[in-house]
């Protein structure tokens, strides 16, 4: 009889990829489960564990997300930020459809589009263009993570390709990613092309993974 945890009986990779999907299925629909009140609580303690750390603090330009699919809101944050006099900037998709993002400024009164994945983004036409390597912060939506700081992502692997000259956690920018809580999971398997998280921020935590 095979041993299932001899190496060569390891489980093919479309079998992993599948197990995936389903997990990413599960955690998604953990996050719509959330009630709008959930949600708007939710976001303030984010923000609250946020201000915690001295590298949001000094930051000057953050890049942040637009909530969807029941993500963790980062609006509150962008509040902040706002209030604070620093800039905020959003991931925008290239027009030439390449992997890799650009980071569009987000101002109170920018004018916002949906892109092709019904995600709404600013202008990279009138709005300040910032290169990935300038921010000094980078707030990531996750599907999934544990607490090694292993990610599950949305699989279009935009962040990573964006991200690839972060091979280490320390430097800029300081790669954070954002989720709630019941996102949580006890393990996730990462890939030689996965990007390594300086944090993890929940609504209930902060997890320190590669300080």
């Amino acid at each position: 009889m095979a041993d299932p945890f001899d190496p060569q009986f390891a489980l093919p990779l479309d079998y992993l990829a599948l197990e995936k999907k389903q997990l990413r299925n599960e955690l998604r629909a953990r996050r719509r489960a959330l009630n709008p009140t959930q949600q708007a609580q939710a976001s303030l303690f984010l923000l609250r564990h946020l201000m915690q750390l001295p590298q949001f603090m000094r930051a000057r330009n953050v890049a942040l997300y637009l909530a969807n699919d029941g993500e963790i809101n980062p609006e509150p944050i962008a509040r902040q930020l706002w209030k604070m006099e620093k800039h905020c900037f959003l991931p925008v998709l290239r027009p030439d459809k390449r992997r890799d993002l650009w980071f569009v400024e987000y101002t109170p009164d920018a004018l916002l589009t949906k892109n092709r994945f019904g995600i709404p983004e600013p202008d990279f036409r009138t709005q300040h263009k910032m290169s990935a390597q300038l921010l000094d912060v980078v707030l990531m939506p996750l599907v999934g993570f544990d607490r090694s700081g292993a990610r599950l992502g949305m699989g279009g692997g935009f962040y990573d390709t964006t991200f690839a000259f972060k091979q280490r956690p320390a430097g800029k920018p300081a790669l954070i990613g954002l989720a709630h809580a019941c996102q949580e999971v006890a393990s996730l398997a990462t890939e030689s092309w996965d990007i390594p998280l300086f944090a993890i921020v929940t609504d209930q935590e902060i997890i320190q993974t590669q300080f």
